[in-house]
C-alpha cells in the first residue's frame, strides 16, 4: 500500500512546484538601509507598518518605562512591525511596561521589521 499525503501536503508541495507561496508565510523584507526610516538622529523610533511606514513614535530619552504615555498607536493596541534605533547605544525593548518580558535589542544606527505580533511597552540601554 501506497503512503498518502495529506491534503495540506499535496497543497504544499504544488505551491513550490509552481513556484507560489501563500502571503501569510512571506516575511516582509528587511530594508537596506537607514533611508528607508524617518528617525531624528539620537532618537529611539517604533512604527505601526513595516520598513518604517505607518505612525511613528520617537523619543530622544535614554529609556522609557511605558511607551502608551505618548506613543497613540500603542495605546490603541496596534503592534510595533519596525523600529530604528539613531541612539548612540544599544536599546533593549520589552513587550511590557517597566523593563519586563525582553523581547529583543537593537545596535546603534541600525533597525528593520520586527516579527510584528506585540507592542514594545518599555525600553533602555542594554
Amino acid at each position: 500500500m501506497r503512503p498518502m499525503r495529506s491534503f495540506a501536503a499535496a497543497t504544499a508541495t504544488l505551491a513550490l512546484v509552481l513556484g507560489i507561496a501563500p502571503a501569510a508565510t512571506a516575511a516582509p523584507a528587511a530594508p537596506a538601509h537607514r533611508a528607508a526610516f524617518n528617525c531624528a538622529a539620537g532618537h529611539f523610533c517604533i512604527y505601526s507598518g513595516w520598513n518604517g511606514s505607518g505612525q511613528r513614535c520617537q523619543w530622544a530619552q535614554r529609556s522609557k518605562a511605558n511607551t502608551a504615555d505618548d506613543c497613540s498607536f500603542i495605546r490603541q493596541g496596534r503592534n510595533v512591525r519596525s523600529l530604528w534605533n539613531g541612539t548612540g547605544h544599544r536599546v533593549q525593548y520589552y513587550t511590557q511596561t517597566n523593563y519586563h518580558g525582553r523581547v529583543g535589542s537593537t545596535h546603534a544606527g541600525a533597525g528593520g521589521n520586527l516579527q510584528g505580533n506585540y507592542q514594545i511597552r518599555s525600553f533602555r540601554p542594554q
